[in-house]
């Protein structure tokens, strides 16, 4: 599933084609992904105009001048095309192997700009829903979600006031789209390594007994901070085939410290440990447990 650095690269990527740019027709060629498309679906969107593309956790929203605003999520296959009549080229295309097959070409919007942009989705967990500017805070997939992990509101006070009563452990608590909005399995255990904490942590040591933050919780936030930034910088960690404005190719995933790393030596400078894998919650947690505590 792309993480949090993936959907910005892919909104970055489309931003240029779509933002100021009016949907001249827009194709719906089936009549569902996860969920059923609207009934009106394509005919909302027509003649709209793009005024603004933003992305809140791991979704992505269009702003439509009608006060209507698109919601999309990837899901797990789902990838955008964008195609101009000199070339084609595919903002966050993800390491998951996938192929440009047209009949996973479920959606199509025709632009002013010149573009035609594909969504293409074979395993059909992606989703498209317009829904009114007014509804955004009242949106069952939107709704609850915690603060952006790089928004002015996520600080170590915050992270420990959300944590300071939870009985789950570390990860499972940054894991939580409540407690913070965008983070995933390989961001989660990259933090945890750069912070030097647990992820069998118990969440509550982020905060005092008087619910203040901890030396932990500001170590934790300043990971989280910068292990995003440059998986951003690097157009994220699941990509293949990106590449930057400087036509360098950007993997993230060749600058992981213990993700996928399963029986390396450590990375910590002194460290004598051995990477370890564990299932945790379901989800494989990468971690040494020499400097992790």
């Amino acid at each position: 599933m792309p993480e949090l650095p993936e959907v910005e690269t892919v909104r970055r990527g489309l931003q240029p084609v779509m933002e100021g740019a009016v949907i001249v027709k827009a194709e719906a060629r089936r009549g569902d992904l996860r969920f059923p498309f609207q009934p009106d679906f394509a005919k909302r969107l027509q003649g709209q105009t793009v005024t603004g593309l933003g992305r809140r956790a791991k979704y992505l929203l269009a702003d439509l001048d009608s006060g209507d605003v698109l919601l999309m999520h990837l899901g797990m296959s789902g990838s955008f095309r964008v195609i101009k009549p000199e070339h084609e080229e595919t903002p966050g295309e993800f390491h998951y192997p996938r192929g440009k097959d047209s009949v996973h070409d479920h959606v199509v919007f025709h632009m002013s700009s010149g573009a035609d942009i594909v969504f293409n989705d074979p395993r059909r967990f992606g989703f498209m829903k317009i829904i009114g500017r007014g509804d955004i805070e009242t949106e069952p997939h939107l709704k609850g979600l915690g603060p952006e992990p790089l928004g002015n509101e996520f600080d170590a006070a915050m992270l420990a006031r959300a944590c300071a009563s939870k009985k789950t452990s570390l990860k499972a608590a940054l894991l939580d789209q409540r407690v913070v909005a965008g983070l995933g399995n390989i961001y989660v255990c990259e933090a945890l390594f750069r912070a030097h904490l647990s992820p069998r942590r118990l969440a509550a040591t982020l905060a005092t007994k008087k619910g203040e933050p901890t030396d932990h919780a500001t170590r934790l936030v300043e990971a989280i901070h910068a292990v995003l930034n440059e998986a951003i910088r690097a157009g994220g960690s699941s990509l293949r085939d990106h590449r930057q404005t400087s036509g360098e190719l950007g993997y993230f995933q060749h600058s992981f410290q213990v993700y996928d790393r399963e029986g390396e030596p450590c990375r910590t400078d002194g460290c004598s440990g051995v990477v370890k894998r564990f299932v945790q919650n379901g989800r494989s947690t990468f971690w040494c447990p020499k400097c992790q505590k």
